[in-house]
């Protein structure tokens, strides 16, 4: 009788950036599996679970290729995280919005439309607002480039803050609505000095 091969195992490794750790979990072919911004492995293993069930995780080194990608991105190579080799679960409207989301420039922006316009699906809008919000390999698939129609941040898994630095870091432009609010709060103040 043959036995079943022993299921695969995914491998976590916590890796620094400027804004504080991330869980990353990769396969046994140095493919990046998922990444999880607030270094919560309870996280993690749940969307291991929704994307890669079945397969075990245990912490160790991820490929050094996937290592050095992040180094480097985070190090002001920008378009370091191009080359990592990536994998998921997810329906093919997830993938094909995931897909579309590696097409989108360093350094640009999409809004929600023009992303749901490039898989060919216009009036999909709502729909490809959730899968870019189910994306389970942010930064490598980049849904903090997506935008909201005005060009104002909208909705990050990491935090508006963390979608903000990596805008920041790429060199995008989008309406920081912090920033303006930060500016008419310093002309009020400065009005009443005079």
């Amino acid at each position: 009788m043959k036995t079943a091969p022993p299921p695969e195992t995914l491998t976590l490794e916590r890796l620094p950036t400027p804004f504080g750790p991330i869980l990353v979990a990769a396969d046994e072919r140095g493919r990046l599996c998922a990444v999880e911004f607030w270094n919560d492995e309870v996280e993690m293993r749940a969307l291991l679970g929704r994307h890669h069930a079945g397969k075990a995780a245990a912490y160790g080194p991820v490929a050094p290729a996937i290592r050095t990608a992040f180094e480097r991105y985070f190090a002001g190579d920008r378009a370091a995280l191009k080359a990592v080799p990536w994998t998921c679960g997810g329906t093919p409207f997830q993938k094909a919005v995931w897909q579309a989301l590696t097409t989108i420039p360093v350094g640009q922006t999409w809004t929600y439309g023009a992303l749901a316009a490039a898989i060919g699906k216009p009036k999909a809008v709502r729909a490809v607002g959730l899968a870019n919000g189910a994306n389970p390999i942010p930064i490598v698939v980049p849904c903090h480039r997506v935008i909201g129609a005005d060009g104002s941040l909208i909705g990050f898994g990491g935090g508006l803050e963390r979608k903000r630095w990596l805008l920041r870091h790429e060199g995008a432009r989008f309406r920081d609505g912090d920033a303006v609010r930060e500016a008419r709060s310093a002309r009020r103040h400065l009005e009443r000095a005079a």
